[in-house]
């Protein structure tokens, strides 16, 4: 099965900063699109942000202004740097793909890093 891998997770202390990276080996379809998910205990599994083929981004309102989504030109890697990191922003992140062959759309996920900031 197809794993996107990712990296970068760990603890830091409010306020700190951490760079999450996710790169897609074995995807050979076409990448629309790559996004960051995160889940935190006891909450359902939220967007973060995400950026398409065409270097279009968004963010969800909690992390504009603190998180930066970037990606490689072929999009087969995707960077977030975390930055003002919150207690709040402690969660398991996920990366997913979104590719597309004759049609049809395939969604990709990696294991999850954990983030974990300490107040």
């Amino acid at each position: 099965q197809v794993q996107l891998v990712e990296s970068g997770g760990g603890l830091v202390q409010a306020g700190g900063s951490l760079k999450l990276s996710c790169t897609a080996p074995g995807v050979n379809f076409s990448i629309r699109a790559m996004a960051w998910y995160r889940q935190a205990p006891g909450k359902q599994r939220e967007l973060v942000a995400r950026i398409t083929s065409g270097g279009s981004t968004n963010y969800a309102d909690s992390v504009k202004g603190r998180f930066t989504i970037a990606r490689t030109g072929a999009l087969d890697t995707v960077y977030l740097q975390m930055n003002s990191l919150k207690p709040e922003d402690t969660a398991v992140y996920y990366c997913n793909a979104r590719a597309i062959n004759f049609g049809r759309e395939y969604d990709y996920w990696g294991q999850g890093t954990q983030v974990t900031v300490s107040s």
